[in-house]
C-alpha cells in the first residue's frame, strides 16, 4: 500500500523521483547507463519511443514487484530473482509488442530483449527498490524511464530530422529546401550527439557544475 507523506501520495519526495532523473540525475547523461541501446536505436523516433516506452515499463513494474518482494527475497540469490523478474516484464513487453506494434518489434528486434541487460533497469533495482517502499520504487522506475525516454527522442529526433529530413516517417523539410544529410542516421553520429548532449546538459545545470 502506499505511503502517504504530509502532502499525499506525491508529495515533494515523490515529484523528486518522477523528475530528478530527467534532468539532474538523467541516468543517460548523468550516471552514463543505458548508452548502448541509446545509440543504437535512435535513428528514427518511431522506434526510440517504443523503446522508450518498453523501458519505462519494464523498469516501473520490476521496481514495484522487487519493492514488494525484498524482504523475502534472500540476499545470495538476489540478483537472480531480479533477473527473473525483469526477464517475465521483458517478454510481456516483447509479446505485446509482436501482437499490437509488429512493424516497431521487427524494427527493435533484439534490443528489446536485450533490456533484460539495461544497466538503468538492474541499477534501480539494487540502489533503490531493494532499500525501498512499493510506491517509491514505482515512482523511481517511471521516473529514470521517462529520464531515459527523454534523451532517446531527443536524439531521435534530431537524428532523423537531419538525416532524413522527416518526423515519425513523414517528410516534413522538402528536398528543395533541404538536403539529408546521411551521416545523421549512421552509428557513429549517435556516440558524438550523446557526447554532444551529455556536454550541454552538464554546462548548463548549475548542480552538476558545483559537483564536479
Amino acid at each position: 500500500m502506499a505511503t502517504e507523506t504530509k502532502d499525499g501520495i506525491f508529495g515533494k519526495k515523490e515529484r523528486g523521483l518522477l523528475l530528478d532523473p530527467i534532468n539532474d540525475n538523467n541516468p543517460v547523461t548523468v550516471q552514463i547507463l543505458g548508452v548502448c541501446s541509446a545509440l543504437a536505436v535512435t535513428s528514427q523516433v518511431y522506434p526510440a519511443l517504443i523503446m522508450a516506452l518498453g523501458v519505462t515499463l519494464v523498469t516501473a513494474f520490476s521496481n514495484l514487484v522487487t519493492s514488494a518482494l525484498r524482504k523475502t527475497i534472500p540476499a545470495s540469490i538476489r540478483m537472480i530473482i531480479q533477473l527473473l523478474i525483469v526477464a517475465v516484464l521483458v517478454q510481456v513487453v516483447e509479446m505485446l509488442l509482436g501482437a499490437f506494434a509488429y512493424s516497431a518489434y521487427e524494427m527493435l528486434s533484439v534490443f528489446i530483449g536485450l533490456i533484460i541487460t539495461n544497466c538503468i533497469v538492474m541499477g534501480r533495482l539494487e540502489a533503490y527498490a531493494m532499500a525501498n517502499k512499493p510506491w517509491q520504487s514505482f515512482l523511481d522506475g517511471i521516473g529514470n524511464g521517462l529520464g531515459y525516454g527523454f534523451i532517446l527522442v531527443v536524439m531521435a529526433v534530431i537524428r532523423e530530422l537531419t538525416g532524413k529530413g522527416s518526423f515519425m516517417g513523414w517528410r516534413v523539410l522538402p528536398a528543395e529546401v533541404y538536403t539529408v544529410n546521411n551521416l545523421m542516421v549512421l552509428p557513429c553520429a549517435s556516440l558524438f550527439l550523446i557526447g554532444i548532449l551529455i556536454w550541454i546538459q552538464r554546462s548548463a545545470n548549475r548542480k552538476l557544475i558545483d559537483v564536479s
